[in-house]
Parts: C-alpha cells; structure tokens; sequence
C-alpha cells in the first residue's frame, strides 16, 4: 500500500512528538520522585547534632541556602523553597535557634520552624541569693540579651512597673527557661510575676494570728528563714522560733541580718563590734523584723514563714554539721554555743 508523502511526514512528527512527551513526563517524574525523596531522607547532621540559626526576617530562600551552607547538609535548595510555598509554610516561619539532630528530614526541619520549637537556654535563680547575685548572673549568660547594664536597682524596679519598691526577696528562686536572645529585662519580669504568685498565694493560706502585718513581712520573714539553714526540714521549726521572738517583743538576734547591713564592709567573720554596729539590719540591737528582705528566699522558706511549727524553743546554735540544735531557755542555748561553736564537750 502507498501511503502519501505528507501522511509520512505527519507520522514521524507524531512519533517525535511522543517520544519527546515521555522524555518530558520521564524527567518530571524523576524530578518529582526526586523532590519526595529529598523530603523524606534524613540530613547527614553530625551525631552531636547542630544548630540552625534563623535570624528576623529571614526568607524560606535564605533558610534553603543557611541549611545548604552547612557540613554535610547540602541540598538543592530550590526543593525546600517549593515544598515550603506548596504547603503554605513560607509564611509561618518564626526566628530563633533550632537544634537539628541525626534522623531529621527536611520536612522535620521546616515543621520544627513552623512551629516555633527553638532550643531553650536556663538559668536557675538560687534561693538565698542576694539582688545583686542575681543581676551579676544575669550580665554573664551569653544567652541573655543585655539591657540593663548600667540601670541602678532603682531604675530597674521602675522599669519593671514597680517604682520605689526595694528589689531584695522579690525574685523566686527556680529554673527558668528561655529563648537566645530573651532579654534580661523580660527575664526579671517574669521571676518578679512568680514571686508575686506565689507570695499571695502562700498569705492567703497563712496559719491563724501570725505577728505579721503583710505579705511583705512575710517575705522579709522568709528571707531570713532562708539564709538561717539549708535544711528544708529545720526552716518550719525556724521559723517558729522567729514567731514566738516576735510575739514576745524579744530581739531576732539573727546574725544573715547583720552580715547583710554591713554589706561590702562584712570581712567573712562576725566580730563582736560588728553585733553592735548601728544599721537597719542590725536585729541585735533593733526589735522586729528588718526593713526590708535579706536574700531571695525558695518556696519552702516562705510556706515556712507562714506556717511556722509550733513548739516552745526560742533559740537556735548551728550544730556543724549543717543542721541547729533548738533550746527552749537561755541556759540551755549557751551550753548548745559552749559544745558546738567553742568546741566543748
């Protein structure tokens, strides 16, 4: 059979045609299959891990290229870019630091940015800490964006909503964690929030006609609770003795206050003319409490402030071994001195 020219002609642009359209669909499929491998294959993060730094304002293209840029993490950069705007995650981006370890995928990595699972950094606020720990902690974190530097306490208070109060003992003890970069500002407001919760919640729970006026009285009874032992069995029990002191109009006679009027002054041993130095903090010569707390004290010394054991001892020696031994008369508390701090037996 004889078949005309131009049907001849018209067939081999049909078979080219085809060829050519399974050369295309080939390709693309092999792309395709390529762009789902690439999602799901795990990177070549190093066995410790890294960190993939997104800074403000950085794009899904500039991601593409940070995380090509690293060792062993190299990509096509432009797949991530298209799985991004595929599923509308371009937009949903956050900064921050992220910890990428063995086994993750660039679809684990972007749904870590997404949503916003930055490596959290700590700092634990040590109960018994002065202010001025706690500022001299902070300043040192490297972790920690720096705005306070040159603030005074004074300043400091202000700015954190409270203009005039003293800062000592209103910051709680605990771990706190944060993002890189969290100022030390946001960090104090914060601790300052968890004090104020906790202090009101442990005053609406007091027990029954505590010789305290407040809660911040409360709170200056705590803080010396807290610098007076580190036993949390033994702060109820001293702060018992404290109450009945109070209650008595006796002197606190609590040597943290002293050291803690005396300030840069105090040279690591309390000497006699140091029990008679006139300061606000000198519960040796001055009746009630001090003016203002002595340290930031934990949880435990506060529910010991305000639920104070009851007993009859009105005088405490340190034992050394790290606990006291109470004594209910001043007999009984200067043969305690004799044994434990002059060595008698």
């Amino acid at each position: 059979m004889h078949f005309p020219e131009s049907f001849r002609f018209s067939s081999r642009v049909l078979v080219l045609l085809a060829l050519l359209t399974l050369l295309v669909v080939g390709s693309l499929y092999g792309v395709w299959a390529d762009y789902r491998r690439f999602l799901d294959t795990p990177l070549d993060v190093p066995a410790d891990g890294l960190v993939l730094e997104v800074k403000p304002g950085m794009g899904i293209g500039m991601i593409a290229q940070e995380l090509q840029r690293q060792p062993g993490l190299s990509r096509p950069p432009l797949y991530l870019e298209i799985y991004a705007r595929l599923d509308d995650l371009a937009p949903r981006l956050k900064a921050g630091e992220y910890a990428l370890s063995p086994g993750m995928t660039p679809r684990d990595v972007l749904e870590r940015i997404v949503a916003g699972r930055v490596i959290q950094y700590s700092l634990t606020v040590v109960e018994g800490w002065t202010f001025h720990q706690l500022r001299q902690a902070l300043a040192v974190h490297p972790k920690i964006g720096q705005t306070l530097r040159d603030a005074s306490d004074a300043d400091i208070m202000a700015r954190l909503g409270r203009p005039g109060q003293h800062p000592e003992g209103w910051f709680l003890p605990d771990t706190y964690h944060f993002p890189t970069g969290f100022s030390d500002e946001a960090f104090l407001r914060r601790v300052l929030l968890a004090m104020e919760q906790r202090l009101a919640q442990a005053w609406s729970q007091r027990a029954a006609d505590l010789p305290l006026n407040d809660p911040y009285q409360a709170l200056i009874l705590a803080s010396i609770i807290e610098k007076e032992s580190g036993v949390a069995a033994e702060r109820p029990i001293i702060a018992g003795v404290f109450v009945r002191r109070l209650r008595k109009g006796m002197l606190l006679q609590t040597d943290p206050t002293v050291i803690y009027g005396l300030g840069a002054t105090f040279a690591g041993n309390l000497r006699r003319r140091d029990l008679i130095a006139d300061t606000p903090y000198n519960t040796y010569i001055r009746k009630g409490l001090p003016p203002t707390p002595i340290a930031l004290p934990g949880a435990d010394a506060l529910e010991a402030a305000v639920h104070p054991v009851d007993g009859d001892a009105l005088y405490f020696v340190a034992d050394g071994q790290g606990g006291h031994v109470f004594s209910k008369t001043l007999n009984e508390h200067n043969r305690a001195v004799r044994r434990y701090q002059l060595r008698e037996q």
